[in-house]
């Protein structure tokens, strides 16, 4: 065990050493701070905050910051930390580190919170139970407004989550959810479960995924939702302020897995970990485009025979590729916002099929005259705008129906659906534009 010298954030540091001014921050700007710090001053820092503001600050941080800086902290403030932090952000910041760093952690916090931390970490952290907070505030069904408010009164200093109160029954069961301003505001004597009597319960499985808790807070306009097992018993609740993290991280993580880098990358994440996650998708890639490479091979005597196609060529597959990337945006944004509904899902793709039909319609028309315009050929323009039309009808069926089919076939529906649909739009905008100008220009 350490020594209490080792634990002690103030005393063990000589603030004469620190190039870094303390003042009083809120824990985001506090986070911030440490942040830009090197790692020598990020522990100096830290060794002079309270270990509360240390604990709310650090939780506020990115995952690898959170990681490197607990590499260089001793044991035993490092522990003060963790037992200083709400339950959820500790097993998040527990979860990031090696099973050594985590278990030396774990040995120097107090039993009852140690017991509580590793019954957390064994939930998924994709999960409501990996992202749940346990410091809830629980009443016995039976006790009247004035027992109620008492109990509060006694515990409400040590609960993160003061605005509702979880009803529960003699077997621990949820049997409803009251809002202190409810009891508050409740006739003198009233018993607690008369007050929830016709609440239609709103809960979650601790095995359901963390994307669906926040649909379903975002969806009932709650506060947090109660997290409960099989039998209904009251694990701990998902908060609002957790389901903004959750709605951020998934939607910069859908944004890097659209085009191959890794999902839970930064730019703070080590580089050769980055190489990792983006190479066999840039090796995947590279396999894809030679599929263009190989339709503009077909073609090679019809680009020969007349040059200004090979001008033409990226003009139809960027359009396209525009086109498809306006529906895959779209569909992937719609399918994280809302739950998966098959035939909603495809029906999705049909009205982009619409849209990319009217939208090619009319590109068409407007290339077609300017491309007559300057060359004065009526057949290489309609060529042109007919190949153009074609692609961007496909690209935005390609665009609407890739994250549907990696859904239906359990993938990540971003998961670098950028380059599957680069592949569909360039070769097959290359293969009609030089298709069509064989049969109509060059026969």
């Amino acid at each position: 065990m350490s020594s209490e010298e080792d634990i002690r954030p103030r005393e063990d540091a000589n603030p004469a050493e620190s190039t870094v001014e303390i003042e009083v921050q809120h824990p985001a700007d506090a986070a911030e701070t440490i942040e830009g710090l090197d790692i020598a001053e990020q522990v100096k820092f830290i060794k002079q905050l309270p270990i509360r503001d240390a604990a709310e600050s650090i939780a506020e941080m990115d995952e690898y910051d959170q990681v490197e800086l607990f590499k260089n902290l001793n044991r035993g403030l490092g522990a003060l930390i963790v037992e200083q932090m709400s339950p959820d952000d500790a097993t998040a910041l527990l979860k990031g580190l090696d099973e050594e760093l985590r278990l030396s952690l774990l040995s120097r916090v107090p039993a009852e919170e140690r017991a509580e931390l590793k019954t957390l970490l064994t939930f998924d952290p994709d999960t409501a139970g990996g992202v749940m907070n346990t410091e809830v505030v629980i009443l016995d069904q039976d006790l009247n407004v004035d027992q109620a408010i008492a109990k509060i009164r006694d515990e409400v200093e040590d609960k993160e989550i003061p605005y509702y109160a979880y009803l529960t029954d003699q077997k621990d069961r949820l049997v409803g959810v009251v809002s202190l301003r409810d009891i508050l505001l409740a006739r003198r004597g009233a018993v607690l479960k008369d007050l929830v009597k016709t609440q239609s319960l709103i809960t979650a499985g601790y095995n359901m995924d963390k994307e669906e808790v926040a649909h379903l807070i975002a969806r009932y306009n709650l506060l947090a939702v109660p997290v409960v097992d099989f039998g209904n018993r009251l694990l701990g609740v998902v908060t609002v302020d957790d389901v903004i993290d959750i709605i951020h991280e998934e939607a910069s993580e859908d944004m890097q897995a659209m085009v191959g880098a890794g999902a839970d990358e930064t730019t703070d994440s080590p580089w050769l970990y980055s190489v990792r996650m983006r190479l066999p998708w840039l090796i995947i890639n590279v396999l894809f485009s030679s599929v263009s490479a190989w339709v503009v091979h077909l073609f090679e005597g019809n680009i020969a025979e007349m040059a200004v196609l090979a001008v033409l060529m990226p003009l139809v597959a960027n359009q396209a590729g525009n086109t498809g990337q306006q529906a895959l945006a779209v569909m992937i944004r719609q399918m994280a916002m809302e739950r998966f509904d098959r035939k909603r899902a495809w029906l999705a793709v049909l009205r982009e099929m619409r849209i990319g039909l009217l939208n090619g319609v009319i590109i068409s028309i407007l290339v077609f005259a300017v491309a007559y315009a300057i060359t004065g050929k009526a057949d290489l323009a309609s060529v042109l705008g007919l190949a153009l039309g074609v692609d961007m009808l496909l690209g935005a069926l390609a665009g609407a129906s890739i994250p549907l089919i990696l859904k239906e076939m359990g993938r990540d529906p971003a998961q670098a659906s950028s380059i599957f649909l680069t592949t569909i739009t360039d070769s097959m905008g290359f293969f009609i534009l030089l298709g069509l100008a064989g049969i109509f220009l060059l026969t």
